[in-house]
């Protein structure tokens, strides 16, 4: 009997320590960006932000079902709060995937009418249809005494591309729009560079001092203003080479390897995918902005 309660004493307190290392592993993943506002990001290359209220949680974008379940620990570590909502940023599988985690648990999925329509097209293993949608230019969902700002972004990146604004805390969440410390990514798919700049200068105008990343190669997923303005100044900076270029009579396929931006050599992908955003770039320079369509069509 004795032995007998001291196997169940060392494996109790096995159990308890393996309890205590995931609840420490899931906190060391997760930021605060305010007032029950936070960043989860385990360190693959994406990061959700989630806000916490008296009447429940509020997730932007969920990934995949792996983050979205390491997404839901994180949570329940700090709050006994459901996740009444999550909030989809825009179409793409990368970032809509693993909602089903979420609305299993009672939570309903947000989306724009745009991203609805694609994924309903384009079914994935990990896609769950949102549950609801909107449409216009925004929406403002309230929960729990806090307002989350919902704001179109217009044909910039994907399909009802979504900026979450809390205006009272000051924060918003950016996906794909901005990616700190890091040039464009690879060929720089699914973007109107024209729209994209627009969509970076409407940014700009909007009152936040602190600002989620979904995806950042700085020290933590939290970034500033600042971010928003480099990555508007980076596009813009490659414009001006690529067209200094043009003015000189480079040949087309000469003119990736002419271009170097000291500026930004620091940053992740300079050396892999400077020359790819160069040929991105100057081909909507060239043959003239794309995707597009009317903007009758999408607002």
């Amino acid at each position: 009997m004795l032995l007998q309660n001291k196997i169940f004493t060392v494996l109790g307190g096995l159990l308890l320590t393996l309890l205590m290392s995931a609840t420490v592993q899931a906190q060391k993943n997760v930021w605060q960006a305010a007032d029950g506002v936070y960043m989860y990001g385990p360190g693959q290359g994406f990061n959700s932000m989630f806000v916490i209220t008296d009447e429940g949680v509020v997730v932007m974008d969920t990934a995949n079902s792996q983050h979205a379940k390491g997404l839901l620990k994180a949570i329940k570590t700090l709050t006994d709060q459901p996740v009444r909502y999550v909030v989809q940023s825009h179409n793409h599988w990368d970032h809509a995937g693993g909602s089903k985690v979420f609305q299993d648990q009672g939570a309903k999925v947000i989306a724009h009418e745009e991203a609805y329509a694609w994924m309903k097209e384009n079914p994935h293993y990990d896609l769950s249809l949102p549950d609801e949608t909107w449409s216009g230019k925004r929406k403002d969902l309230v929960l729990g005494g806090k307002t989350i700002e919902l704001h179109y972004m217009g044909m910039s990146h994907g399909l009802g591309m979504t900026v979450s604004l809390l205006p009272k805390e000051k924060v918003a969440f950016i996906a794909d729009l901005v990616t700190p410390n890091r040039v464009m990514f690879t060929i720089v798919p699914d973007f109107n560079i024209k729209e994209w700049v627009r969509a970076l200068k409407v940014l700009e105008k909007m009152d936040f001092n602190k600002a989620g990343y979904s995806h950042s190669h700085a020290k933590t997923p939290i970034g500033t203003m600042q971010d928003v303005i480099l990555t508007r100044e980076y596009i813009e900076d490659l414009q001006g080479a690529i067209m200094a270029e043009f003015k000189k009579g480079t040949q087309f396929l000469e003119i990736a390897g002419n271009i170097k931006l000291d500026k930004y050599k620091h940053w992740v992908g300079y050396n892999e995918w400077l020359h790819m955003n160069v040929y991105r770039v100057m081909l909507d320079m060239w043959m003239g902005p794309y995707p597009w369509r009317p903007k009758h069509a999408y607002e």
